[in-house]
């Protein structure tokens, strides 16, 4: 059974910063693309960052502003999210999601492309 989840989140003042790690288990994810998405209240879930099995990584730059570095560890079967200058509109459940198929290349920022997620991990940020 695949599992992936999430840790790192919490309650942080603005400028500050947070590191979100995903562990996944039950199988690899080293061929396949991993990515980070974000909800908050009231709102749809958005695209925050991914990163292909080569190390390749796209960031929302509408959001993230150079803010964030997604990084992953394959020896661990981890990914990470580095989040740096955090602002009161970064405050939602951060949640991590994996595609099924290695090497798969269609839109990555789409949400319907990642078949596995975790449970989220609540991020909020005082002005």
């Amino acid at each position: 059974q695949v599992q992936l989840v999430e840790s790192g989140g919490g309650l942080v003042q603005a400028g500050g910063s947070l590191r979100l790690s995903c562990a996944a288990s039950g199988r690899a994810f080293s061929s396949n693309v991993m990515g980070w998405f974000r909800q908050a209240p009231g709102k749809e879930r958005e695209f925050v960052a991914r990163i292909r099995w080569s190390g390749e990584t796209t960031y929302n730059e509408d959001s993230v502003h150079g803010r964030f570095t997604i990084s992953r560890d394959n020896a661990k079967n981890t990914v990470y999210l580095q989040m740096n200058s955090l602002e009161p509109e970064d405050t939602a459940v951060y949640y991590c999601a994996a595609a099924r198929r290695p090497y798969y290349s269609g839109n990555l920022s789409s949400a319907a492309t990642y078949d596995y997620w975790g449970q989220g991990t609540q991020v909020t940020v005082s002005s």
